[in-house]
Order: structure tokens, then C-alpha cells, then sequence
């Protein structure tokens, strides 16, 4: 089973996984390579870990991480080929890097290898991200079960058909982006009408988690939850209906399709 666990990349997002997979492991277990070695050693330190090359995470690991940009990870796994080809004993790649299927990832370490496909996206730097997942059909669900034990301190873990990974990406990858401008804008209004930035900005973020947590743990649909707000001839049906006069929903949704598209 997966114990040994290894890290190809130590930047923002793999930063973020291992924070979370050393508090679900232990931490001496967990292996960290980057670049730039100065990285690794300082997480680290941090974290209680250990730091490796890429050939040692690459011929020792039992979950190993790629967490390097697209456009390095062909790069990164060439040299490790050889090593990867050599083992007897079973190992998992785990990768972060957008628009780069599993079959592609297989291509490039050089073998039909056992590969989860994962899409974080920036909030599990707190605990409170999104995951989407995808699997080759050689991965067990057991192996699945404890990569989403690994990743539980890091948010919530979907697990989908691979297909539908650039749709989640589009909701949940670049969703953080859409809804920082909302906050951002109702903060504005705020302002605008009296209140300071840090009053109008605390306020609706917080509004925007507090609604959020009313959709999850009601499992109420958006519509009936925003119907109990709107009270007859009140101001906050008049505020939806202008919203819906500007097209929010409608230009909301097309944000989405514009990022799933590209």
C-alpha cells in the first residue's frame, strides 16, 4: 500500500498538496524534490519532511506527485524513464498539470503506469479547495481511497470521468477567479454607499461563504435558498430582478464556457 510518498515539484500548488498530505501522513514518510533545491528544503523544514532528487522520488515512492507546470513535465520525466521502467515493485503518479490527459502522462514516463489525474484548484492552500479526479483504468479504488485520505486536509475530492475534467476546471479551477471579482464588486458598492473597504469586504466575503455553506449542508437548491431572501415587493427581489435585467447568470455563465473553451 501506498506509504512512501514523493513530490516532483515544490511550487505554489505541490506546496499545497504536501502541506496537506503531511498532516493526513507522517511526515518522514513524505519525499520532496524541486529545481530548485532551496524550495524543497525549505518546506521542508517546515513541514518535517524529507528531500530527495527527482531519481531517488522517482525509483522509491509509492505515490508520487508531478507537480510541475505542463510545459516541464516532459521535460522532467524523460530522464527518469529508465528509472521508472526498472521498478518491480507498484507505484501511482499523481498529476496536477492542466491539459495533460493520462494517456499523455503515460506516454512521457514511458509505460501504461498507474496515473490519477487531479485539478486542484487555490483554496486548498487553506483546507477549503475543490479536487476533481480522474483515473487510468488500472488504478484500484483502494488506491484511489487513500490518495483521497492523503488529500482530505486539502478540501473536497470529486471523483469524475476524465472527459469532464476541463468542464470541472472550468467551474472550479477558475471559479476562485470569478468569484474574487464578485466580492470585489460587491465590496465596491459597499463602499460606495458608506462603508469602509475593510466593513465592505469582510462583509461580503463572508456573505459568500456563509450562502455557500447554506447550499452545502442544506443540499437546498440555489433558487429556493435565494427565494427565502426575497421577501414580497422587498428590496432584495428588486436587486435580483435588476441583476437579472444586467445578465449576471447569463454572463457568469458565459465566463465559465469562455474558460472551459480555452
Amino acid at each position: 500500500m501506498m506509504k512512501t510518498i514523493g513530490f516532483l515539484g515544490c511550487g505554489n500548488m505541490g506546496g499545497a498538496i504536501a502541506r496537506a498530505v503531511c498532516k493526513a501522513t507522517e511526515p518522514e514518510n513524505v519525499f520532496l524534490a524541486n529545481r530548485t533545491a532551496a524550495k524543497a528544503e525549505a518546506l521542508a523544514a517546515e513541514l518535517g519532511c524529507q528531500t530527495a532528487t527527482n531519481a531517488e522520488v522517482a525509483g522509491n515512492c509509492d505515490l508520487i506527485f508531478l507537480a510541475v507546470k505542463p510545459q516541464m513535465m516532459e521535460a522532467m520525466l524523460e530522464p527518469l524513464r529508465f528509472i521508472l521502467a526498472e521498478r518491480t515493485k507498484r507505484f501511482v503518479l499523481c498529476t496536477m498539470a492542466a491539459g495533460l490527459p493520462v494517456a499523455r502522462i503515460q506516454e512521457m514516463a514511458g509505460g501504461d503506469y498507474p496515473v490519477i489525474r487531479i485539478m486542484p484548484n487555490t483554496p486548498v492552500a487553506i483546507g477549503q479547495g475543490v479536487i476533481s479526479l480522474a483515473r487510468s483504468q488500472v488504478v484500484t479504488d483502494q488506491q484511489v481511497a487513500k490518495v483521497n485520505q492523503l488529500l482530505s486536509g486539502a478540501g473536497a475530492l470529486y471523483e469524475i470521468e476524465e472527459k469532464l475534467m476541463d468542464p470541472a476546471t472550468a467551474v472550479a479551477g477558475c471559479g476562485p477567479a470569478f468569484v474574487y471579482q464578485m466580492i470585489e464588486a460587491m465590496a465596491d458598492a459597499g463602499v460606495s454607499l458608506g462603508l469602509t473597504r475593510e466593513q465592505a469586504l469582510q462583509m461580503a466575503a463572508q456573505t459568500f461563504q456563509g450562502a455557500s455553506q447554506m447550499v452545502l449542508e442544506t443540499g437546498e437548491h440555489p433558487a429556493r435558498l435565494r427565494d427565502a431572501v426575497c421577501s414580497p415587493g422587498g428590496s432584495t427581489i428588486l436587486g435580483v430582478n435588476r441583476l437579472e435585467q444586467v445578465g449576471l447568470r447569463g454572463d457568469i455563465i458565459a465566463g465559465v464556457e469562455a474558460a472551459y473553451k480555452r
